[in-house]
């Protein structure tokens, strides 16, 4: 079957966390609650949230699972004591508001290339973010998209990506998945039977199969 249909994943992929959501907005919350946080320590304090992140066994959204990743980035960055907890629950509804983000400056020009070629456009995400109001804040053109908070399923369980699909009308073989993440949008998406294409913007993942490093690179990765 021709292809008729692409899915985004959106944190690192179509948008950035701004500076609320980075080392400064760490540090200045830390101050409110009286912790001193080094935000030099914050890359190598989320690196090892990640190491560390352990999903729901049975893939379903649990919120509990990103207050403690969150916590282990203000303890790696230096914090400690029961404040830890508070800022790391700021940090998390920072991420609910859509205000909060920036869109990649490669994503309306791919965008919009893509609804050119006639395709159909859908967000898959593991949020608890309002993913209505993050599209019409940041005027994506989109068709469908499916939160893991609302539907109760987090990537890489088929069912997120099948849920999209049936929004969008298409069958998994007409479709394709773009994300920065090679378990939860790679391998997942490919365990539901769409192709899958690895967005590596900083260069982690040089040996990859179907690799792009820019959205750029998208319709000419897809044979338009």
């Amino acid at each position: 079957m021709s292809l008729r249909a692409v899915l985004f994943d959106v944190d690192f992929t179509l948008c950035r966390p701004g500076p609320e959501l980075g080392p400064a907005g760490y540090e200045r919350l830390g101050r409110e609650y009286g912790l001193v946080l080094d935000p030099e320590r914050y890359r190598a304090a989320r690196a090892a949230a990640i190491e560390d992140l352990r999903v729901h066994p049975e893939l379903e959204h649990d919120e509990a699972v990103w207050l403690r990743f969150t916590e282990d980035i203000v303890r790696g960055m230096g914090g400690r004591g029961p404040a830890v907890r508070e800022v790391a629950r700021r940090i998390v509804r920072g991420w609910e508001e859509a205000r909060n983000f920036e869109v990649y400056e490669d994503v309306g020009p791919t965008l919009s290339e893509l609804r050119r070629r006639g395709l159909k456009l859908g967000l898959v995400s593991n949020t608890s973010r309002d993913l209505g109001a993050f599209v019409s804040h940041h005027s994506l053109d989109v068709d469908a998209w499916v939160s893991s908070g609302a539907l109760g399923k987090v990537k890489p369980s088929p069912l997120i990506f099948q849920a999209a699909l049936e929004l969008l009308g298409v069958e998994p073989v007409e479709a394709v998945m773009v994300g920065d993440s090679l378990r939860d949008d790679v391998e997942g998406a490919r365990a539901a039977g769409l192709r899958a294409i690895l967005l590596d913007r900083a260069g982690l993942f040089p040996t990859a199969c179907d690799r792009i490093q820019s959205l750029t690179e998208l319709p000419a990765a897809l044979g338009l």
